[in-house]
């Protein structure tokens, strides 16, 4: 089956900065992530089909080699690059293959660019490539057959996501997560989320990709966060910002309030005359620095004064000659005259 193109893959355009691909992905490896599609083979198949995508588009290199070769850059079935026209080596016949069977690669062109420029597109540069000795020039072609004979070779990184709490964030915690590999086995793994960790970022864990070849060192895992909102409080940074709602007779005459903090609730002090939309400073009560639990970010509460409804008439009356007082002290205050 012909492998779809991974642009329309990840729904973007061939211009799209490499921002505007992560979020096209993030955005659909949430909606068909396995864990919110348990049983949905569908949902399974795109999500992998997710993942190879971006782990082309989402590597500047491996996206240059996409741009001007396709899949073909990445196929490493006989005949992959096997073509009897002009295929964006050069003008003119080429020709290619690969064996990759006990760790060797041979692949022979003829015509076109100098094989050490494509090789560096195709490898990101020929340094590990020798020339072999077996070909030379043929006919009116150029032909050099170019080996690699056991050189160990990192492991691929694997792209992953997970998604925690409001709380699991500012706090840390462990959880579960499962891997499938290319042969359709699910492993789980308990992963450390440090506490802080924000959201949009992207935990490495070395070590953890796929294994190496020949003697080479495993890839790496890579995991995107996404952090839930928690209703009332806002993180920006490692501060925090919530709102306390407060009654009028608070706001004029001053008293105390139950503030909510990740830490739990706390008692505060307000003064008299408190104005609505003033901001009470909680120091030490945002989110701890990730790496640095010594450091915590501050929380800022907003007031809202509450405007009493449904009042009595009796409440009504003792307002209106608050109302009144307020009128004649601004006479006073003023030589006479009402504010």
């Amino acid at each position: 089956m012909m492998k779809k193109d991974y642009y329309d893959v990840l729904g973007v355009s061939r211009t799209a900065d490499a921002a505007a691909i992560k979020k096209a992905y993030r955005k659909l490896a949430k909606k068909y992530h396995p864990d919110s599609n348990v049983g949905n083979v569908q949902a399974e198949e795109r999500f992998k089909e997710l993942n190879e995508a971006y782990d082309i588009l989402g590597d500047e290199k491996q996206r240059e080699l996409y741009d001007q070769y396709g899949h073909a850059a990445f196929d490493e079935t006989a005949g992959a690059y096997g073509s009897t026209e002009s295929n964006g080596f050069g003008n003119g016949p080429h020709y290619a293959y690969g064996d990759m069977n006990n760790g060797y690669r041979e692949y022979h062109f003829e015509g076109g660019k100098d094989m050490d420029d494509i090789l560096k597109h195709i490898f990101g540069g020929s340094g590990a490539f020798h020339r072999g000795t077996a070909n030379g020039f043929r006919g009116n072609g150029f032909n050099k057959t170019y080996s690699r004979h056991g050189f160990p070779e990192k492991g691929a990184d694997i792209q992953s996501s997970i998604e925690v709490s409001f709380d699991e964030a500012a706090f840390g915690c462990k959880k579960i997560i499962r891997l499938q590999d290319e042969n359709g086995q699910v492993q789980s793994m308990e992963v450390t989320i440090p506490a802080g960790i924000a959201d949009g970022k992207v935990m490495r864990l070395k070590g953890k990709g796929m294994d190496g070849t020949n003697g080479g060192e495993p890839g790496n895992l890579l995991l995107n966060i996404t952090v839930h909102d928690k209703p009332g409080f806002r993180r920006d940074g490692q501060n925090v910002y919530t709102t306390v709602t407060i009654p009028f007779a608070t706001a004029v005459l001053g008293g105390e309030v139950k503030i909510s903090t990740i830490y739990g609730d706390v008692i505060c002090k307000i003064k008299a005359g408190t104005q609505s939309g003033s901001q009470i400073r909680l120091k030490g009560k945002g989110i701890v620095a990730s790496g640095n639990p010594a450091v915590h970010g501050d929380q800022y509460v907003t007031v809202e004064v509450q405007v009493p409804k449904n009042l009595t008439p009796e409440a009504k009356q003792k307002l209106k000659e608050f109302e009144q007082l307020c009128n004649e002290a601004g006479k006073s205050t003023h030589g006479g005259y009402a504010a």
